[in-house]
């Protein structure tokens, strides 16, 4: 039996249709066990994605980027997330010294980005989006993997719609 997988692209041309569409994931993926990683070159709006989508899942105060403490935890309606941020890292093995085997994502969730960094280390993601530069702002290349297929081309097809709408 072959695992379910959805994909597609679709256009960001400024921050703020970035932060709706991390509002919009936020909101349709926030499932125990939920893994994001989040692709992009510096500047591609990984982290305004990441902190609408915590925001999203009820995070009410400050987000912060986790671009020097590496990790930033979040307790969320009794979940316990957390925003990686793995650019920082020289080798893959430096994740073990970062205590995730205490919050595992199925206590909750991982937004990751620059997972590359992390190699094997990392477990399988149920969303991957690559955000990339293109001549009208960004782009966005979402891909969903087994259970989380449905809903996040679902949460897709509904972000174009109400995009198109406004």
């Amino acid at each position: 039996m072959s695992e379910e997988v959805a994909s597609g692209e679709l256009g960001l041309p400024d921050a703020e249709r970035t932060e709706r569409l991390g509002a919009c994931l936020g909101r349709a993926l926030r499932d125990a066990g939920t893994v994001i990683f989040l692709r992009g070159e510096l500047g591609a709006g990984k982290t305004t994605l990441a902190r609408a989508w915590l925001q999203a899942l009820g995070v009410s105060g400050p987000i912060r980027s986790p671009t020097y403490t590496l990790v930033e935890p979040y307790e969320i309606g009794g979940q316990h997330w957390l925003h990686l941020d793995l650019y920082r890292l020289n080798t893959p093995a430096e994740l073990e010294q970062l205590g995730l085997a205490d919050s595992p994502p199925e206590q909750g969730g991982w937004l990751v980005e620059w997972p590359e960094r992390g190699g094997d280390f990392l477990p399988v993601p149920g969303v991957d989006l690559r955000l990339c530069r293109h001549h009208d702002g960004r782009r966005v290349y979402w891909r969903g993997i087994g259970r989380h297929a449905e809903p996040l081309e679902s949460a897709m097809r509904g972000f174009e719609e109400s995009s198109i709408e406004h």
